[in-house]
């Protein structure tokens, strides 16, 4: 890995590192709080987030937290307490300034993410984890959501995320609770797609970001936007969405079709649940 770790233009609530898979490890950078969400943090998260669609040091974004935690959520103190009193429209600024990369630049970013559950994953930090196109927890990652315990309900889009991702009966039980789970239930809940020991986890996620950047980045980028959209759509209108997708993928890298049609239906090198798959030019 390269020790080539880049803070700005991002500041000191972000940190990103590039590694020779290029993968970009975007850390939550609060390790003192646990990597509390605060106002600086949104905005420079979303600067951080915008600068890597277009560099071409990394193929895939890979977010974390700083020290032991992922994130223990919203910061209080600076969501509530340094807004009080003030006009609505500043609280709405702030409040949005979360949403939009924690939901909208996230859920439809252009390259894959994943989300590396190293630690403590609590309240608001479930919208960016449900936001990553795959997750990752170590075993012993500890989850919740203890909004319930001190009077107030789950704060920014944390309901819908987990409406998008767990059973209802869990949803429920754990919103209501406020009981606290780790990195197995949340596997068993498919709230993130593995649990694995803490000191294998990052060596897991290089395993699964290294599949990805083996395959063509367009066929990806369709092919998540593809489900991401499509899901809640009629059948007739996912078909049409669905081919152009297709198609869009097709006019931006034909090579990786053909080389694709070529191992399938040609050389015979690749089987599907059987072999593997090499991208154009790439082993």
């Amino acid at each position: 890995m390269t020790s080539d770790i880049t803070t700005e233009p991002w500041g000191n609530t972000v940190s990103v590192e590039f590694d020779e898979h290029r993968i970009a490890w975007v850390s939550l950078n609060r390790p003192d709080k646990r990597n509390a969400m605060n106002p600086t943090l949104n905005r420079e998260m979303f600067a951080t987030l915008d600068r890597l669609e277009n560099d071409d040091r990394c193929a895939v974004v890979v977010l974390t937290g700083a020290g032991d935690a992922f994130s223990a959520g919203m910061d209080l103190k600076e969501y509530f307490r340094e807004t009080d009193g003030k006009p609505r429209s500043v609280q709405h600024k702030v409040r949005g300034e979360g949403t939009n990369w924690q939901f909208r630049k996230l859920y439809n970013y252009t390259k894959p993410t994943i989300a590396m559950v190293n630690g403590w994953c609590f309240g608001g930090a479930f919208v960016p984890l449900v936001s990553c196109d795959l997750a990752i927890a170590a075993e012993d990652a500890m989850f919740g959501l203890s909004e319930v315990n001190w009077g107030v309900t789950p704060g920014n889009l944390v309901t819908r995320a987990l409406a998008e991702t767990i059973p209802t009966r869990d949803a429920m039980y754990h919103i209501m609770t406020g009981e606290p789970f780790d990195g197995r239930r949340a596997a068993e809940m498919r709230l993130v797609n593995e649990a694995v020991p803490a000191d294998e986890l990052r060596e897991r996620t290089i395993e699964l970001a290294k599949k990805l950047t083996s395959l063509s980045q367009w066929v990806v980028r369709c092919t998540k936007i593809g489900f991401r959209h499509s899901r809640l759509m009629s059948w007739e209108s996912a078909e049409d969405f669905l081919y152009a997708k297709h198609d869009q993928a097709i006019l931006f890298d034909s090579d990786a079709r053909a080389n694709g049609m070529n191992q399938f239906l040609d050389e015979k090198a690749y089987r599907p649940g059987l072999g593997t798959y090499s991208a154009a030019g790439q082993e």
